[in-house]
């Protein structure tokens, strides 16, 4: 299945039936007078989060959505039925954005939850709402009120507890194949991730959702690379893992840069938990990795996780710490529609 987080969609509401010009006829009544039925209600626009998606995909192919329109009134006094609503079904973490790409108009983060957001139009009085005293046969009637349309940017934001950051090439895929039931794909140069990646987590009775985003770049807040795009996905996560190549860039300049990231981007990503775990040290003797520890904790980092996401080796310790950060129920552990109130408390990002 392709992955798309974010997609451009057109929406109109129904409008409103029209309302009926009629008046009663009878044998022996000559002047039944008017009849005309209302118009029907036309059809809102609401969004529901569903389970089991994680994909935009669908938008793809499906750009316009429109409600059914309101029935006309009919004569003996008989209301028009209302059009059908048209219910549009996206991944739980979706969100809804006005065409500016900046106000958000609704935010679906629980799995059922449905919020409406374009109203039918009502239907139009039929004539025989306008009979009055001295105006015993009107043929006025409403035509109905106008549909509502606009266009929208859906985006989606995976919801996670924990999420893996790093440079390209760091090892991050080749990590949560490890430690869940992903297969990621693994290779030996930069960007084999090219989209975010789920894994579920059991450790010590405990489970967990771990995200897995691209490799971040200098300027991934500002879109370099589409950073600013994947930094949204971790945005909901409690604590992240930051990944650093024992062979790669230097670590301590490796780590400045995703932090300076992370703090670029905001969104409160600069307040969330970070581990800093030193990876791929199979491939390195112990004094060199002693020796790369000793430097990250000069630029700031208050402890080290020095782990292999290959062989599995130092894995338990950095879990064990996920773990401590986590809430007392996880996304997978609470129960559906149950939302955690409580904020984790600021802690230092080193």
């Amino acid at each position: 299945m392709h992955f798309l987080d974010q997609a451009k969609i057109y929406l109109r509401s129904g409008a409103g039936g029209p309302g009926a010009v009629s008046f009663r006829r009878e044998k022996y009544v000559e002047y039944g007078g008017p009849d005309g039925g209302d118009g029907g209600k036309g059809g809102d626009i609401i969004f529901e989060a569903v389970p089991g998606l994680n994909t935009l995909i669908d938008f793809r192919y499906a750009q316009h959505f429109k409600a059914q329109r309101g029935f006309g009134g009919a004569g003996k006094n008989r209301t028009g039925g209302g059009g059908d609503d048209l219910v549009v079904k996206v991944p739980v973490g979706t969100q809804v954005l006005d065409d500016d790409q900046e106000t958000v108009l609704a935010d679906l983060t629980e799995a059922g939850q449905r919020v409406l957001l374009l109203r039918g139009g009502d239907g139009g009085r039929g004539n025989a709402s306008y009979k009055t005293s001295t105006n015993r046969a009107p043929r006025q009637h409403g035509p109905g009120w106008p549909s509502e349309e606009c266009y929208v940017w859906l985006r989606l934001k995976l919801l996670a507890d924990v999420g893996l950051v790093g440079l390209p090439n760091a090892g991050k895929s080749t990590f949560i194949n490890q430690i869940s039931n992903t297969k990621a794909k693994v290779g030996d140069y930069p960007f084999t991730t090219l989209r975010p990646q789920l894994g579920v987590v059991y450790h010590k009775n405990r489970e967990f959702v771990l995200a897995d985003i691209p490799g971040l770049i200098a300027g991934a807040a500002e879109g370099a690379g589409i950073g600013d795009r994947f930094l949204g996905h971790i945005e909901r996560c409690r604590v992240l893992i930051h990944l650093i190549d024992v062979n790669g860039t230097d670590p301590a300049e490796a780590m400045e840069i995703i932090e300076e990231e992370l703090e670029a981007y905001g969104g409160g990503l600069e307040d969330k938990p970070r581990l800093i775990a030193l990876n791929k040290i199979d491939l390195v003797d112990s004094e060199l990795v002693k020796a790369f520890t000793k430097e990250l904790k000069a630029a700031g980092a208050k402890k080290v996780f020095a782990i292999s996401g290959a062989t599995g080796k130092g894995m338990d310790k950095l879990l064990d710490a996920v773990i401590e950060r986590l809430p007392a129920a996880t996304a997978t552990e609470r129960p559906q529609g149950e939302r955690e109130e409580a904020e984790p408390k600021p802690w230092s990002p080193l």
